[in-house]
């Protein structure tokens, strides 16, 4: 009788916890999301009244709003660098775009029932998760601006206050949100991390994709854990709770079934940005055109099986990480740029609607459609695999000028560990010269983004002064450093413009006058004479091109004295 009544005891307990804190989406129709407003007093009113929950300032959004980190931790312990030591930690992002809300909805339950004990207590992980870090987009919401969406009623905007796309930004940090997310994330060192998100794109069965960090950038060792183990028995799970996935389709103007590629989340994205830290990172992507509650509830499973995953393999994860580690050090090649190999795949049934052709309502042209009375499972090919198409050896130190002082700012604030130079001296280095890039036409997320870098690497000895910086790539931000600080890397600080003004000549000459100047030169110096009429002899365009060979004459005489330009200002120690 006394155990009945127990049972009872708890069993009201629970449901009176479950029903006052309810979530605003549980008591709407099942295709609302909540307000900013509405988030922060429901995990405010959390904290209050849960003892392992902790709703903390950490961060600010462009447009001044606070950014808050919601955090569960069972432990006694609450200092997090005596927790990672014996835990794991998972770091969940919520509302980067905020026009797909669905994990922060999801999020507000796991942590209440986390809290209530819905959900078993965990012994071997805490999780936090950021409740809306794209905050000015959260606040500015509408019903109209994603018109391939089936739901919410309302929801946010994808530009934040100064209409940046946030997740393009966890490289170059423009914003105040990415400075906020890179504090944050150095702060918490998870060993897995969830970007919720929503897809777009082709129509299909599942309720459920995702995006699994670029395995060749995270690296062979956890790569392949990652892929073959840990997120085959997420998927594995999910689907025992009713969710088929597939990975993201990545495709633009075809039909799923012809087969498609791993996306490469190149450190811009969240994940890319996870990966330079060995972290596990996926992004779900729920499918625009599934009913809202369904994507929650899927955004919400996908989080907890997770979690009990983490439970059971967190100590393996954190043995494979530091082991990952050790595949990257001095001397051995990096590579900075990846191709997908198009000779190695895998195969999958994929589960999709039949893509037709009907003329345009609009136009009469041929439209594709997909025409939903006619599902079909289909074996495709799935490219996964990708091989690197330009490699760097890895470098025993970096050394940067003081003068950098952005660049020294970013490495601070990604943890970075560096050293002061402590007087004037003269080394020994590798530095590069910057031959060609191309740069885009307009402008993207803020910048004229440049790609495919080329460079030629000399050996000089350069001074450097005292207060300039040697940073060593013995550490673990050692990814991050070669992906920032190598020119040729997508993401590199160059290629986002860090740079430019090296690439831009000071000083110059007036043509009347070094006319005159380059033929005295050219009669006292035959090797320079014979360089010029060579390179005519090969070149017709530069030989019927009076001002480009005045130039090359210039450029190649002791009055082209500007070390600086094309001169990249970061120097390597091999």
């Amino acid at each position: 009788m006394k155990l009945k009544y127990l049972f009872f005891l708890l069993s009201s307990s629970l449901f009176f916890a479950q029903n006052h804190f309810q979530t605003e989406f549980e008591k709407g129709n099942g295709n609302q999301t909540v307000t900013y407003e509405e988030m922060n007093a429901y995990y405010e009113n959390l904290a209050k009244n849960f003892t392992d929950i902790q709703y903390l300032k950490k961060g600010e959004d462009d447009n001044g709003k606070p950014i808050y980190v919601v955090m569960y931790n069972p432990f006694p312990e609450k200092n997090i660098e005596k927790l990672r030591k014996e835990k794991a930690i998972l770091l969940v992002n919520n509302g980067i775009h905020p026009g797909e809300p669905d994990g922060i909805d999801a999020t507000m339950m796991l942590m209440r029932d986390l809290a209530t004990k819905k959900i078993k207590t965990p012994q071997n992980f805490i999780i936090a998760a950021i409740s809306a870090y794209n905050v000015s987009g959260m606040l500015n919401r509408g019903s109209y601006s994603r018109a391939n969406q089936n739901g919410p009623e309302q929801y946010g905007f994808r530009g934040n206050a100064r209409n940046y796309d946030l997740n393009r930004d966890f490289i170059k940090a423009d914003t105040k949100n990415a400075r906020s997310f890179q504090e944050i994330y150095q702060w918490l060192k998870p060993d897995v991390f969830i970007d919720n998100h929503v897809s777009n794109g082709a129509d299909y069965q599942y309720t459920f994709t995702y995006i699994s960090t670029f395995k060749e950038r995270l690296g062979k060792v956890l790569g392949d854990y990652f892929y073959k183990d840990y997120q085959a028995k997420n998927l594995e799970d999910l689907k025992k709770m009713g969710y088929e996935s597939t990975p993201y389709v990545n495709i633009h103007g075809d039909v799923p079934e012809v087969g498609f590629a791993a996306f490469e989340d190149s450190p811009r994205y969240s994940t890319g940005y996870a990966s330079l830290f060995n972290t596990l990172g996926t992004v779900p992507e729920t499918h625009m055109l599934k009913p809202y509650d369904k994507r929650v509830d899927a955004t919400y499973k996908y989080m907890l099986v997770n979690l009990e995953n983490l439970n059971k393999d967190y100590k393996k994860i954190k043995e494979l990480r530091a082991e990952n580690l050790k595949q990257y050090q001095a001397g051995k090649e990096y590579g900075i740029r990846w191709k997908i190999d198009s000779t190695k795949y895998s195969t999958m049934d994929f589960k999709g609607y039949e893509g037709k052709y009907k003329p345009s309502d609009i136009s009469g042209k041929p439209r594709l459609y997909y025409d939903r009375s006619q599902p079909f499972t289909k074996k495709i090919k799935l490219f996964t695999t990708a091989v690197a198409t330009d490699f760097i050896k890895i470098p025993k130190y970096y050394v940067i000028p003081q003068s950098q002082y952005k660049v020294i700012e970013e490495l601070r604030r990604n943890g970075i560990k560096m050293e002061t130079i402590t007087r004037d001296i003269a080394t020994s280095v590798e530095s590069y010269i910057i031959d060609d890039f191309k740069t885009v036409k307009d402008p993207y997320e803020g910048h004229y983004l440049h790609y495919d870098t080329k460079v030629t690497a000399v050996n000089n000895t350069i001074e450097f002064s005292k207060g300039d910086f040697l940073i060593p790539t013995n550490q673990e931000g050692i990814k991050y450093l070669i992906e920032t600080l190598e020119p040729g890397a997508v993401d590199s600080f160059f290629n986002w413009n860090f740079f430019d003004g090296i690439l831009a000549q000071k000083e110059y000459y007036s043509a009347y006058i070094f006319e005159d100047t380059a033929a005295e030169l050219l009669k006292k110096d035959k090797k320079l004479k014979d360089a010029l009429e060579a390179k005519k002899s090969t070149d017709k365009k530069f030989a019927e091109d009076g001002g480009a060979q005045l130039d090359w004459v210039y450029k190649h005489s002791l009055y082209f004295e500007e070390k600086t330009f094309r001169q990249y200002p970061v120097y390597r120690i091999l």
